[in-house]
């Protein structure tokens, strides 16, 4: 079991920047790939950007690739996202997930998901 509490949430405005954190207990962090998804208001969740056990290899979705960057920490037992440049339609939910297999933008082989942080983007 692994219990993750995702941080850093807010309102910001449009071109602004945030970081949100991912903090995981339970079992030993650095067996799993990360992951952090969305979920905007009224749509499917979405992939975001994903890294892996030992954060040498990322993956982003392209909305995302040149404003978001994955990281983590394995000694704080932690990943982050930084978030710039900032649009609107980044206002969602943000979950970050563990994967016991790879780093892969596929939800359904993530396995332990956090509660979510808010994150709004206002025009």
């Amino acid at each position: 079991q692994v219990q993750l509490v995702e941080s850093g949430g807010g309102l910001t405005q449009a071109g602004g920047s945030l970081r949100l954190s991912c903090a995981a207990s339970g079992r030993t962090f650095s067996w799993y790939g990360m992951g952090w998804f969305r979920q905007p208001p009224g749509k499917e969740r979405e992939f975001v950007a994903a890294i892996s056990r030992k954060g040498d290899n990322t993956n982003y979705a392209d909305s995302v690739k040149g404003r978001f960057t994955i990281s983590r920490d394995n000694a704080k037992n932690t990943v982050y996202l930084q978030m710039n440049s900032l649009k609107p339609e980044d206002t969602a939910v943000y979950y970050c997930a563990t994967n016991p297999i790879n780093y892969s933008d596929q939800a359904r082989q993530y396995n332990f998901w956090g509660q979510g942080t808010q994150v709004t983007v206002s025009s």
